[in-house]
């Protein structure tokens, strides 16, 4: 079985909650319960005119990957309908190799049930 993660670019996410709307859809999940969770940190004053205000997509217990999906060749359900374009799911490894990239990234291991 292949470790599979989930990258979060948290620079650009803006808070949609687009991935947490597809996901629901796409696995016909009731209301409440999704596979991704957008959280907002902030807004607090750090110092002048700086400011955390951030959004922050995590991934649920109920995240399959989208396994199906991506052994058809398309993306995961959220990463197609982020519109920020700041998700990434796939191979574990891969997305280890992306951190290194740039700061303000979270990767998730997501554990297949």
């Amino acid at each position: 079985m292949e470790n599979i993660g989930m990258l979060i670019d948290y620079e650009w996410c803006s808070g949609c909650h687009s991935c947490e709307v597809a996901c629901q859809m796409e696995h016909g999940l009731p209301v409440g319960q999704t596979g991704i969770s957008v959280h907002t940190v902030g807004p607090w004053e750090i110092a002048e005119d700086n400011w955390q205000y951030t959004h922050l997509a995590l991934p649920t217990k109920q995240c399959t990957g989208c396994v199906t999906r991506r052994a058809k060749g398309k993306l995961a359900s959220c990463a197609h309908h982020c519109q920020s374009k700041c998700l990434q799911v796939g191979p574990l490894e891969d997305l280890m190799a992306e951190l290194s990239n740039k700061p303000s990234q979270a990767l998730f291991f997501i554990q297949q049930l």
